[in-house]
């Protein structure tokens, strides 16, 4: 009686079972090989065994296409299915920052007794080149009940990262995968073919060991006894058997389906028409292993090959059956939100109303994910006459030319927009308002902190505007990273009294039609200005109000922008922390926001920089991987300028050097005086300490010059341990000499020059004081008078005397002032008289 004949059989060869027991040993699995080698077949194979066994979880996730966003939502999905949610409060990570984000918090929610295999297919359709780094990183972090597998068509990591992980990863490659000749023998006995000896070996040639072609092979060989020649064309092989070999309508419905990435039976019968969609895909994944029925839920897939096949015949089709097919795609991805997928398929149909319809509703946010390129081309094959009948859909596009910085497309479509509100009969006065106020709204932004022009188009969008704007969200960051408000809108010396009025005037009009985005700017930036002028007690009775206003609208840009002033505050004046920065992170580490860790970094980078704790300042600066994490242009000249700070306090001198003066450049370009006096110091700092003292001198004389008309004193205060030797110079004290004393008044409040003067000086100790009670108290450590101390330090006796009695009172050291100053000496180390 002959055999039953099936190709639904599983066969692992000999040698692949032992690697495949690695795969539980290894945080990282890799499985690469070409198209047709088995890797997705062998993975789920493995799964399905695993799978049979108590407190095992099975995570697959599903890759189709290079777009991160539309990846994000497939690992979200995924998790989701098993039952872990914690993804779906993070936005999808583009940067190391908020990538380390997603992995803290999967170690946390994922770490226990299961074991947890994560299967990610197609890997290789992720074409970011950042991505094979991270996922090493990725797999030397993870907690050792967690399995990664990635099967890809490319490497997935490099020789070296390879190297480094060592036994935590395990690779899979083509040759572990192919058949050898004595595995095609039994994997054709066990499929119930009875061949010969030379059938086998005309096999072997012909496929030389590939999987799917000898899946292909045998289904020819079922039905016609032969074996493909080695010469075939295996697409040909493979619409014969697969494709052409069903009844007609089946045929259509498997050439139509082949263009979604996965799909269940509502959707095909959607597509297609066919009520009876579930029966038929019911009755293909019995017959077809390339129709799958996705494991972890209702879905469907078709193998890669099956798409390309069935891609290539749905090409043949006449125009009109594509356009039809293509837009029942775009409305069903519309209709479940599927945004980028639904634009996608109106492209291919040339429905431009529906993409545009699609954009509106999107305002603009998942678009950020296609990049300027695909934006700019769909702009491009839009007849203008379609383009008219969306204005609103007109402003979502110009804030993305706008984030793209593609100013003339912008302004061109400003000019459509403009001729649309002046001559389309059919909106209302309310309507045109509407318009017109967002339109000067989103052109305010090409007039970058210009206070003054940016203040009379938000006076103009507030009068004509009767509802909020819909091109932006108050969820996003205000400042573009940049944890100052008076870095980015102090333009001009001698202006600053001018600018802090007229950011008084022009913020509220901007938060009324936003929201209250960014509120409270304009009382942090008058803060900033009080503090840089020496002015504490002012500055902090600001920053007091300041705090309030955020923290009304939940704006924590600026709570963040806040703290960067109280930390330098802190350090300067008798000032105590209004949150510490551990609990602040813990804060915004709840909003899952990567924006909002970047500032968090930078203000904590330049706060410890300062304070010359380099071991404290976060990784993503102490070790220099800025170029690793998404920053605004509008951010990145506050951003390097705290990456230089970190350089000083790390003494890489000569790194500042090669790149300060591209950076100053930039800080005339876009007019950000502040920092540019900010670098200028740096400049100096750093000449002056490669000795080369009259270069030094001539570039602090420019950054004196910039500040004094302002009188911005701090930036040359909190820098003054790099500057102490400059500031002597006749050359110096000649044209600025008033305003180098009050600079010197305020100077000697440092972290750094604290911890350098107080040396054996505890760290416990010193988190009870102010900067300036600390460095008082390491002088008295030295046995310094009340007058040495008042001669150092420019300060009166009775300063000292009040400064002591707040460190005894602080320390808690109680006593005659003998005995206080005794006890002071042996708790800072300093031994007795």
């Amino acid at each position: 009686m002959p055999r039953k004949q099936s190709l639904s059989a599983t066969y692992v060869p000999k040698n692949l079972q032992k690697v495949l027991k690695q795969i539980p040993e290894s945080a990282l699995t890799t499985v690469v090989a070409p198209m047709g080698y088995g890797k997705t077949t062998i993975i789920n194979h493995f799964l399905a065994e695993k799978s049979k066994k108590q407190d095992t979880v099975i995570i697959r996730i599903s890759i189709y296409s290079d777009n991160l966003a539309v990846f994000w939502k497939s690992v979200q999905d995924a998790f989701r299915y098993e039952g872990y949610t914690f993804l779906d409060k993070y936005p999808c990570p583009t940067d190391l920052i908020s990538g380390n984000m997603v992995v803290d918090a999967a170690c946390r929610h994922l770490t226990g007794e299961k074991e947890i295999y994560i299967f990610a297919d197609d890997f290789h359709l992720l074409t970011s080149v950042r991505l094979p780094g991270f996922m090493s990183r990725v797999a030397g972090r993870i907690p050792s009940n967690v399995h990664v597998i990635f099967a890809s068509r490319r490497a997935v990591i490099s020789d070296t990262e390879a190297v480094q992980l060592g036994r935590k990863v395990c690779i899979i490659t083509a040759d572990d995968l192919r058949l050898e000749r004595e595995d095609i023998a039994a994997y054709v006995h066990r499929c119930g073919f009875d061949m010969r000896q030379e059938q086998i070996d005309e096999l072997y040639y012909a496929t030389e060991g590939w999987f799917s072609a000898v899946y292909l092979a045998l289904r020819t060989y079922m039905s016609s006894e032969t074996i493909p020649s080695r010469g075939s064309d295996i697409y040909a092989v493979f619409i014969k058997a697969m494709i052409d070999s069903v009844p007609k309508d089946i045929r259509l419905f498997l050439i139509v389906m082949g263009l979604a990435d996965e799909f269940n039976a509502e959707m095909a019968r959607f597509i297609t028409g066919y009520m009876n969609s579930a029966e038929i895909l019911k009755r293909l994944s019995k017959q077809n292993a390339f129709v799958k029925k996705l494991p972890d839920s209702e879905n469907f897939r078709f193998h890669h090959m099956m798409k390309e096949c069935a891609e290539k015949l749905f090409e043949e089709l006449d125009k009109q059956a594509r356009d039809y097919y293509r837009n029942r795609y775009g409305e069903w991805y519309e209709q479940h939100d599927q945004f980028i997928h639904a634009i996608t398929s109106y492209t291919y149909s040339g429905n431009y109303d529906a993409i545009l319809q699609v954009v509106q509703a999107d305002a603009g946010i998942l678009l950020s994910c296609w990049g300027p390129a695909q934006i700019l081309q769909l702009l491009d094959n839009c007849p203008v006459e379609t383009l008219t009948r969306y204005p609103f859909t007109i402003l979502v596009l110009m804030r993305c030319m706008f984030n793209f910085r593609q100013i003339p497309k912008m302004l061109e479509l400003r000019d459509l927009l403009s001729n649309i509100i002046e001559n389309d009969p059919s909106l209302s006065s309310q309507e045109r308002g509407n318009l017109q106020g967002e339109s000067d709204l989103i052109m305010s932004f090409l007039m970058f902190n210009d206070v003054s022009a940016m203040s009379r188009l938000h006076r103009s969008a507030s009068e004509q505007m009767t509802r909020p704007a819909i091109s932006i969200t108050n969820k996003g960051g205000w400042t573009f990273g940049s944890p100052s408000v008076l870095m980015m809108f102090y333009r001009q010396p001698g202006e600053l009294a001018k600018e802090l009025a007229e950011m008084d005037e022009c913020m509220p009009h901007y938060y009324s039609v936003t929201n209250y985005h960014g509120y409270g700017a304009e009382k942090i930036m008058r803060a900033e200005a009080q503090y840089m002028q020496g002015n504490f007690v002012d500055a902090a009775i600001t920053l007091g109000k300041a705090y309030i206003q955020p923290a009304k609208c939940d704006q924590d840009n600026m709570k963040l922008c806040c703290d960067f002033l109280d930390m330098r505050l802190s350090l300067f004046a008798d000032h105590e922390l209004t949150q510490k920065p551990e609990e602040r992170k813990k804060s915004i580490e709840k909003n899952h926001n990567a924006g909002l860790i970047n500032i968090w970094n930078a203000s904590c980078a330049y706060y410890y920089a300062i304070m010359g704790d380099p071991e404290k300042i976060p990784r993503v600066f102490r070790e220099h991987l800025l170029e690793r994490v998404n920053i605004l242009e509008p951010g990145r000249p506050m951003t390097e300028m705290i990456e230089n700070q970190v350089y000083i306090v790390q003494e890489e001198y000569t790194r500042i050097l090669g790149q300060i003066d591209r950076q100053i450049a930039v800080c005339d370009k876009m007019n950000y005086c502040l920092v540019k006096i900010y670098l200028l110091i740096q400049k100096a700092v750093c000449l002056n300490a490669v000795h080369k003292i009259p270069a030094a001198d001539k570039v602090l004389l420019q950054a004196l010059e910039l500040a004094e008309p302002d009188n911005l004193l701090m930036p040359f205060a909190e820098n003054y341990a790099g500057l102490e030797s400059l500031f002597d110079e006749q050359s110096c004290q000649g044209r600025h000499g008033a305003f180098i004393g009050r600079i010197k008044e305020l100077a000697g409040n440092c972290a750094k020059e604290l911890n350098k003067n107080a040396g054996v000086l505890e760290v416990t100790v010193f988190s009870k004081l102010t900067a300036r009670e600390g460095e008082v108290a390491a002088l008295m450590a030295k046995r310094l008078t009340n007058h040495e101390i008042a001669e150092k330090l420019f300060l009166s006796e009775g300063s000292v005397k009040q400064y002591s009695n707040q460190i005894y009172y602080k320390l808690h050291i109680e006593g005659d002032t003998r005995t206080k100053r005794k006890r002071l000496l042996e708790l800072l180390g300093g031994g007795t008289d």
